[in-house]
């Protein structure tokens, strides 16, 4: 069995596959190294010596500073190794070349998508409901419960064991009820959004909360949208009209607002917003999914509960997919500006226009900029799992992250929210808070979201799919209620492209409905907007 992996030939260290302990040689190529620490598994050991001060490297590019001495063999740790990164300038413009992945295979493939009015094509056919400011969140959830059982969405495994948990006799006082057959067969569901925002923090928020709720609301994957508002919030109905127009001149689904305070009673009102809203759940029902061109997908790639493993597998599969949707014509986001720290320089080289160069490394170093006036900085967004898991500095993490970008040409760059109107790669500027990231992303248009993993989490979202990707077989296996694809066998030498190309076809089935998410099966339909404050 291999026991280390060098990821790239100017690394400084390898990465350990398995538990190492001292006196053991590890071998890669003719290269023979005597192990002089313990080093677990997924983290790394110097494949020299350095003094304090010096630089070292994985993926090629600059992780870390040496703060103490390390020998050749010892561990690299938070003990041993800071935080750095290269400083980065806009330098002189050459052509980027990119080899795409071969998809010729792919010509004249399609899937079953969920086609709008105006073209755009969407992979679900949803129903969502929301409120302009955090005082209606009852409501929603007063309406969703009014709608999803008798609709038949709603899921109550849990309900049925507590019956059984409370004893034989209060089970059989619950009368078990037939499945109920969808009156609407063609709606995969009515969602909705929760959230804090709306009132109480700056103006900014409250505009910054109805740009993102008017991104969802245009999203291809709703159908039309029923809002709550209090009345005397920030977030006013006229604010989130404007962000909508301004979203979309076009825009043309159905949308029914209701602000409680020109209501004399709330009985009344919820009674209104059911009739009306089950009204117009029949028009929604009309929309058939039909075989539309691969062109249509739109990915945005996400890692959370990172570890050591996952820039050697699950990333750069995710990578894979990424430059496979471009070569047939699709978009992919790449987001996480905190997790791009250290990698500036490649992607510099690969943005097509000047402008996107400019506006890229602008807004890398703004965000720094914000980071430092708080106290904080870039190196402090490693988690303690992530470091626990070998990812001990922000550049190493962030040199892996990025290889869910894969190769591709970027094609854009785009602001928290801000659409993708170009096939191709774009890089989008959110926090790595994985629901914040995940929110702006499907704001910004993505119709599937792939999310790679070495820990397991949670996160899903209310309107569009997000594929959980594990990086290594044994998390796979003890969270497989909410794992979807298992990169692991690239750690075990299975070629990346037969693992990346199994999970294309996964993202391809669930675009078409024919592949239902770990993430919806569990129900994690997770919103939390961006307020522009500082979140790593």
């Amino acid at each position: 069995m291999q026991k280390v992996i060098c990821i790239h030939p100017d690394d400084s260290m390898l990465v350990a596959l398995t538990d190492l302990n001292p006196g053991e040689v590890v071998t890669w190529n003719d290269e023979n190294i005597l192990v002089a620490t313990p080093i677990k598994t997924k983290h790394k050991l110097a494949r020299h010596a350095f003094a304090v001060g010096d630089l070292l490297t994985m993926y090629g590019v600059t992780v870390g500073k040496a703060t103490q001495p390390i020998r050749k063999g010892e561990a690299v740790t938070t003990e041993n190794l800071a935080h750095h990164a290269a400083e980065v300038e806009i330098g002189e413009s050459k052509p980027y070349t990119w080899t795409p992945p071969d998809v010729a295979n792919l010509s004249g493939a399609t899937f079953d998508g969920v086609v709008r009015a105006d073209g755009r094509v969407g992979t679900a056919n949803y129903w969502l409901i929301f409120p302009l400011v955090f005082c209606e969140n009852r409501n929603v959830e007063h309406l969703r419960n009014a709608l999803e059982r008798p609709l038949g969405y709603a899921k109550d495994d849990l309900a049925s064991l507590t019956f059984q948990l409370l004893g034989e006799d209060m089970e059989a006082q619950h009368i078990e009820t037939k499945p109920v057959v969808r009156p609407f067969p063609n709606l995969d569901g009515v969602r909705v959004i929760t959230h804090n925002g709306g009132c109480g923090g700056t103006r900014a928020d409250a505009r910054s909360l109805c740009r993102v709720l008017s991104s969802y609301a245009d999203h291809p994957n709703v159908a039309g949208i029923t809002v709550f508002s209090l009345g005397c919030q920030n977030a006013q109905i006229a604010m989130f009209k404007e962000a909508l127009a301004k979203q979309n001149p076009h825009f043309d689904k159905p949308v029914l607002i209701y602000e409680q305070q020109q209501w004399d009673s709330e009985e009344k009102m919820m009674k209104a917003v059911l009739q009306d809203t089950l009204s117009h759940l029949k028009e929604a029902n009309k929309i058939t999914r039909r075989p539309v061109p691969l062109s249509h997908l739109k990915i945005g790639v996400k890692c959370g509960g990172s570890d050591g493993f996952s820039g050697i597998s699950a990333n750069p599969a995710m990578g894979y997919v990424s430059d496979m949707v471009v070569a047939v014509g699709g978009s992919s986001i790449l987001a996480e500006f905190p997790e791009l720290c250290g990698v500036e320089a490649n992607l510099i080289e690969r943005c097509v226009e000047d402008e996107d160069k400019r506006r890229f490394l602008g807004m890398m170093r703004d965000f720094e900029q914000r980071a430092l006036a708080v106290g904080t900085h870039f190196a402090d967004n490693p988690s303690p799992g992530n470091i626990r898991d070998g990812l001990i500095t922000d550049a190493m993490k962030s040199a892996g992250a990025a290889k869910k970008g894969g190769t591709s040409p970027i094609v854009s760059v785009l602001d928290y929210a801000e659409q993708t109107d170009k096939p191709g790669l774009s890089l989008l500027c959110t926090p790595g808070g994985d629901v914040e990231s995940v929110t702006g992303i499907v704001a910004s248009g993505a119709n599937v979201v792939l999310f790679s993993t070495g820990l397991g989490t949670p996160t899903g979202n209310p309107i569009v799919p997000v594929l959980k990707i594990s990086s290594n077989t044994r998390v796979a296996n003890k969270l497989s209620d909410m794992i979807d694809y298992d990169c692991g066998p690239v750690i075990e030498g299975k070629p990346l492209p037969d693992v990346a190309r199994g999970l294309f076809d996964m993202v391809v089935a669930t675009a078409g409905g024919k592949y239902t998410c770990k993430a919806d099966r569990l129900q994690q339909y997770d919103f939390i907007f961006w307020k522009r404050d500082i979140s790593l």
